[in-house]
């Protein structure tokens, strides 16, 4: 896959949050694809106490939701840990594993926020605009908003309120289980969002997209980049 090439990394704080009031303007909040046959789940963990970042895709054929493609990389970590800022310490080793990927998916669902974020712009946001790729952020815990109690139905949501904006959406993916926060990120509407988590979504919290990304990230499974469906 043809990823973008970085220049002039943000290197402090203040220049990764002038960055990101910059490009948050380029977010499109609508629906801006066609046939979706491949949809991916976006990861990041660490090794070596956080010196390395290590990012995960695996990509799965929709609808179907079956393994395709999977890759891992690895780099050195050039961004400190900031709140708000993780898209800047996590998307550079995350270009590096799309680079590696034979399969472009229509749909990337990267485990953290998109415009659910206090200057609308996580980490679905930023990977979405300069890979030009659908995507949206499927986080485990809120980030920013307030929102109402989700009824314990499978599919059920409540919208992600932050400064009378709706910013995204609670969705209960299983019953008597934690919701997950769904954001769009960027070419794609909230709502087309919350219906793609769901369907990649079987009999777990999580959806398949970012349970296998997650194994990866996390070292759980080795990488196949050789694996196809």
């Amino acid at each position: 896959m043809q990823v973008p090439k970085i220049e002039n990394w943000p290197q402090t704080a203040q220049d990764a949050i002038q960055l990101q009031k910059q490009l948050c303007s380029q977010v499109i909040p609508t629906d801006d694809f066609s046939e979706v046959r491949y949809v991916a789940g976006v990861d990041v963990g660490f090794e070596d106490q956080g010196k390395t970042t290590r990012a995960a895709i695996a990509v799965l054929t929709w609808p179907e939701l079956n393994l395709h493609e999977t890759t891992i990389a690895r780099q050195p970590t050039t961004f400190p840990y900031i709140p708000g800022l993780l898209s800047f310490r996590e998307i550079p080793t995350v270009l590096a594993a799309l680079a590696q990927i034979q399969t472009t998916p229509d749909l990337l669902l990267c485990d953290g926020q998109g415009l659910a974020h206090p200057r609308r712009f996580g980490i679905a946001c930023h990977l979405g605009v300069l890979v030009d790729l659908p995507a949206i952020g499927v986080a485990k815990s809120r980030l920013v908003g307030k929102h109402e109690p989700v009824d314990q139905t499978r599919g059920n949501w409540q919208p992600l309120i932050d400064k009378d904006e709706q910013i995204g959406a609670v969705l209960r993916t299983r019953p008597q289980t934690k919701p997950l926060y769904i954001s769009l990120g960027h070419r794609i509407s909230l709502d087309s969002a919350v219906e793609y988590v769901m369907g990649c979504t079987t009999r777990y919290r999580l959806p398949e997209t970012t349970r296998w990304a997650d194994k990866l990230a996390s070292s759980k499974i080795p990488p196949n980049p050789e694996q196809r469906s």
